[in-house]
């Protein structure tokens, strides 16, 4: 077998890191038993350690087939939050990357999958900005989670994928095509370095700095691809790092579930009235300005927003659609989020799937007669 080549663009890792002196060697072995492409760095950003993580590094780097940057430091407490390590380490990994690389982070209890690098790349290959990967709970972990809040997990899971399926159908992006998942987690994010800039890099909160990244990665009109062939396997400890995050959660539903369901999900109806909102902005934004279809788009746009046409107008000019779209979604009274109730949650997954089977029953009927207007040769 030839010798695999560090793959154009550079890829660079960022891994914050707080005290995983027991998981830390995994990471890094499984970084390094990538197939079919190979990191050219590892930035560990270690925030406020007090273990032996530190003391490990010398030991583990000789052995691994990148360079490993050992980055130590200690924050103030309102600061020492995985959103500030993972900010400062993508940007140190952005400045060895180059201006044509790719920055990719993950967590320090993960171990990424042997393909995980190499599909991550091909999907930077096919046309994406950034990559969202999938995050798995390790085997070992989700055994000792009780089943009833696997089921919820499922419920909800499945009933986010049923919203994102409304969004595939009625406002397709071709570089982001269904098989996707709908995760957004810092476990598991690529972005080349050129987005990372445009973007304005990643936001230095305490919780959430994942979401807000991709966030603003979509209001620059940055192609993300829900790639379902990227993984990684995570700790399920409900003894966290991070106050609030996923550890945090998983302790607290173990105490009582959460009422309300992940707040980026929403009614099915509300989900379908915004994704063909989306939709019509898209088609307004093609159309040559101030044309007589534009002007009609454009007043059909304000009428499923319920906002005044010329405020529609105004927003709709923006320089990025991602802007425009944000601006009009947080502006309307029509798109204002309604929670969901998780004892409610097996009645919304009814009405998704009817919204669903509806669309795909229009999706055929329509390419059925579009066949049957083509010439006969």
């Amino acid at each position: 077998m030839p010798p695999v080549r560090f793959t154009a663009p550079t890829p660079v890792v960022a891994i914050p890191v707080r005290n995983e002196a027991e998981r830390i060697a995994a990471c890094l072995h499984a970084l390094a038993g990538q197939q079919g492409a190979r990191l050219a760095h590892a930035v560990l950003l270690l925030n406020n350690c007090t273990d032996a993580t530190r003391d490990m590094l010398p030991a583990l780097a000789p052995h691994l087939p990148f360079v490993v940057h050992g980055v130590e430091r200690t924050y103030p407490a309102p600061l020492a939050h995985a959103g500030t390590a993972r900010c400062e380490a993508m940007e140190i990994a952005a400045s060895l990357a180059g201006p044509d690389g790719v920055i990719l982070t993950t967590d320090a209890d993960g171990t990424v999958a042997p393909d995980w690098l190499a599909n991550t790349l091909a999907a930077f290959e096919e046309g994406a900005d950034a990559v969202c990967g999938r995050a798995l709970i390790n085997p070992a972990d989700a055994a000792l989670i009780p089943m009833h809040l696997h089921e919820d997990d499922r419920m909800e899971t499945g009933y986010g994928m049923l919203l994102d399926r409304i969004h595939d159908l009625v406002d397709p992006d071709p570089h982001d095509p269904w098989p996707r998942h709908a995760e957004h987690s810092g476990a598991s994010i690529a972005v080349s370095v050129v987005m990372w800039r445009r973007a304005g890099g990643l936001p230095p909160l305490p919780l959430g700095e994942d979401r807000a990244f991709l966030k603003a990665v979509r209001r620059v009109d940055g192609v993300i691809r829900h790639a379902p062939d990227v993984l990684v396997t995570v700790s399920g400890r409900t003894l966290g790092r991070a106050r609030g995050g996923m550890a945090d959660t998983m302790a607290r539903r173990l105490l009582r579930q959460d009422d309300l369901l992940d707040e980026s999900l929403e009614p099915a109806l509300t989900c379908l009235r915004r994704a063909r909102a989306r939709a019509a902005l898209r088609r307004l934004r093609a159309l040559p300005r101030m044309s007589g279809q534009w002007g009609v788009e454009m007043c059909g746009l304000a009428y499923q927003l319920d906002l005044p046409p010329a405020e529609v107008e105004r927003m709709a000019r923006a320089h990025f659609l991602g802007v425009a779209w944000d601006s009009l979604e947080q502006a309307s009274p029509a798109l204002v989020r309604v929670p969901v109730r998780r004892a409610e949650l097996a009645t919304h997954h009814r009405q998704a799937r009817r919204v669903v089977r509806q669309l795909l029953a229009r999706r055929s009927a329509t390419r059925t007669a579009h066949r049957h207007r083509q010439p006969v040769n």
